[in-house]
């Protein structure tokens, strides 16, 4: 999911003070030169929404002794190309933020390595969907069509839409901003709702009906959400975006002057469930540092420090949730889902079936 409100940077270093009682402290005493040094730095590649509180990174590292250097090449869709594409020789050790529309596409290229993380056994089965263990879940949120409710519903303006099926009618005609499906894991994710909702002999008509309205093609999340939409602060001209169920939370926090209750309202019935894994890189540099990172990810630290830093919900058992998330937070009954198996097999038709009709 995976969010933040601020543009990220493409590579970040967190190097916090390591503590004397690290887990992994450098031995002391003379070097002997047929040792070789420690890697004292893991590098996570990841989405551009991937963020963490310092104090949870600076934890990390008095934890373990590593420090931890982060690569953001885009959106989840791009990060998964290039893990594959520089399989031979990886960027980083770990990665993070490869979801449950993506999923396959990694596991089958091999880009991962196989082991069972410290913590999983609080993480309910059903989230747990490589029986290998070469990816470990992280967090689970909705990908949802989302309105600001402060542009509709005056000045001869229709109310906010409240199904799928009000995004084809023509009041809403020029009106929303979705995220490319080949690139962006919201993207992608919307558009496997609407063949859920629609099924294998509607879907392509209704993104036909979608683009005949004028529904606009993004990049990315980012892009979409902060640039052009209307309440995403960028003074954007679209009132429909699709984007989480948590914004109407985030909407709060971010609000300025601050408002108690959020100009964002989902649409519950557009949702499709989204969970993020995260793995230990085939050929990593410093696999006993990717391995603590995704131990910690599993950790309650770092899992309640994510609902306010990325707006995803945490998986493991106890940990809680703050009280604007669980105020305003959607976390629909029935959101859409498919079988991750009918994913693989057809989700590069589908994409490529989606290009040519909304794209091209």
């Amino acid at each position: 999911m995976k969010r933040v409100l601020v543009a990220a940077a493409a590579a970040v270093v967190v190097a916090a003070g390591c503590g004397s009682s690290a887990k992994h402290a450098a031995p002391s005493g003379p070097a002997s030169s047929t040792v070789p040094p420690r890697i004292t730095t893991v590098t996570l590649l990841t989405h551009s929404s991937f963020a963490a509180s310092k104090a949870v990174l600076a934890d990390f590292t008095r934890q373990t002794g590593y420090k931890l250097k982060i690569v953001q090449p885009s959106d989840a869709g791009v990060m998964v190309n290039e893990a594959i594409l520089r399989k031979k020789n990886p960027v980083a050790d770990a990665l993070f933020g490869v979801d449950n529309t993506f999923l396959t596409r990694a596991l089958d290229a091999g880009i991962f390595d196989p082991y069972v993380a410290h913590g999983l056994d609080t993480v309910r089965a059903a989230l747990q969907a490589d029986p290998q263990h070469r990816v470990t879940p992280i967090d689970e949120s909705n990908v949802c069509v989302d309105a600001d409710t402060s542009w509709f519903g005056h000045d001869g303006r229709p109310p906010a839409p409240t199904s799928l099926d009000d995004l084809i009618d023509p009041r809403y005609k020029n009106l929303m901003v979705v995220e490319n499906a080949s690139t962006s894991s919201p993207g992608l994710a919307f558009l496997l709702a609407t063949i859920a909702a629609k099924g294998d002999s509607g879907w392509k008509a209704y993104w036909s009906a979608l683009r005949k309205n004028g529904v606009r093609v993004d990049d990315d999340w980012t892009q979409a959400y902060q640039n052009d939409f209307t309440a995403g602060g960028a003074k954007g001209d679209r009132p429909i975006v699709v984007s989480y169920g948590s914004d109407p939370a985030a909407d709060v926090l971010g609000s300025s002057p601050h408002r108690d209750t959020p100009h964002v309202e989902v649409i519950e019935s557009s949702c499709f469930r989204q969970v993020e894994f995260a793995g230990v890189l085939h050929g990593a540099r410093n696999v006993p540092g990717a391995q603590a990172l995704v131990d910690f990810m599993l950790s309650r630290r770092f899992q309640e420090d994510m609902p306010l830093q990325m707006y995803v919900n945490p998986i493991v058992s106890g940990a809680k949730l703050p009280a604007v998330f669980t105020k305003w937070a959607v976390d629909p009954a029935h959101p859409y889902s498919i079988d991750p198996a009918t994913i693989s097999a057809k989700r590069n038709d589908w994409i490529k079936e989606w290009t040519d009709l909304v794209v091209h």
